[in-house]
């Protein structure tokens, strides 16, 4: 079912396509790290295989280690699209201008496109809030991740009245590589609390509608149940899909349309995309991301 689906898209582009075919022999779409790489590749192949027909060329996943693999390969002209943060973004932007192109974000049930950094400990550590955290091993996920690390790093301070180096406040900050690691982490008891992304919308015993919570809920990783909320950030800007600029120009509105027709033309293959329940990718700009831009400046220099 879903290759005739993408056939048919394919179909209504087809004299288009054949034009920019010649022009590229292979499409490769980047990963952000997060979850392990297995099951990165399951959650994008129906996304692989409908961009395969709808172009006509090959079409690979990468799934880097770390974020910055991602956003090497954007700038190294090796990977051509991505879903990125929007810290990644500023970093990709910040890096050369002129590397991607901002098309689309993931919308939330209710038509916004915001999502939150979420602190959550065991239920059963006693602890409840940032207050309970002092002299504990607070776990983040990658210096690239907007949720995972630069939003934490300039609120929590303040919420805390302390930095977020180690011994400072917090017994110990340590990185862990990703979203899923740092879930696994707190609630195997090897970290005192974590950060991770959600859209904050829904129910928390679900791992609310969307994002890193909702996933390990869902693969059975976690049960919401163990784990309690101490922290959420204010709102930030969900992070932009975004095409290689260098690309044929046909070749990002057929992919982007592609995109914006997904949630229509199959439920489940967007759920899997965009880590839970949406209302689909919509338009967006690069002007939605400059203050973060300016935020990933301040803090990081780039």
């Amino acid at each position: 079912m879903k290759k005739t689906i993408a056939l048919a898209l394919a179909t209504t582009t087809a004299l288009s396509t054949g034009a920019f075919a010649q022009e590229i022999t292979e499409f490769r779409i980047g990963i952000l790290g997060g979850e392990n790489a297995q099951d990165r590749l399951n959650s994008n192949e129906c996304v692989r295989a409908y961009v395969e027909d709808l172009l006509g060329v090959e079409t690979k996943i990468f799934t880097p280690a770390d974020y910055d693999g991602v956003i090497q390969g954007l700038l190294g002209g090796t990977i051509d699209m991505a879903w990125l943060g929007a810290s990644s973004y500023a970093k990709t932007y910040l890096t050369d201008p002129e590397a991607v192109d901002v098309v689309l974000v993931k919308t939330n049930l209710d038509g916004s496109y915001g999502y939150h950094s979420i602190g959550f400990a065991r239920a059963d550590s006693g602890i409840t809030s940032l207050d309970d955290m002092e002299g504990k091993v607070f776990a983040f996920g990658d210096p690239n991740s907007t949720s995972g690390f630069l939003i934490p790093s300039v609120e929590i301070p303040n919420a805390i009245g302390a930095t977020m180096d180690s011994g400072d406040y917090f017994g110990e900050v340590r990185f862990v590589g990703g979203h899923e690691q740092t879930i696994v982490a707190v609630a195997n008891g090897d970290v005192d609390a974590g950060v991770t992304w959600a859209d904050g919308q829904g129910d928390w015993l679900d791992g609310y509608n969307s994002g890193a919570l909702r996933k390990a809920s869902d693969a059975g990783l976690v049960d919401m149940n163990d784990l309690v909320e101490i922290w959420k950030s204010e709102v930030i800007p969900e992070g932009p899909i975004v095409l290689r600029r260098a690309l044929p120009e046909q070749v990002k509105a057929d992919v982007t349309a592609f995109l914006q027709e997904l949630h229509g033309m199959d439920e489940q293959c967007a759920y899997n995309m965009a880590a839970g329940e949406t209302a689909g990718f919509m338009p967006i700009t690069h002007e939605a991301y400059e203050g973060i831009i300016a935020v990933r400046q301040a803090v990081q220099g780039n």
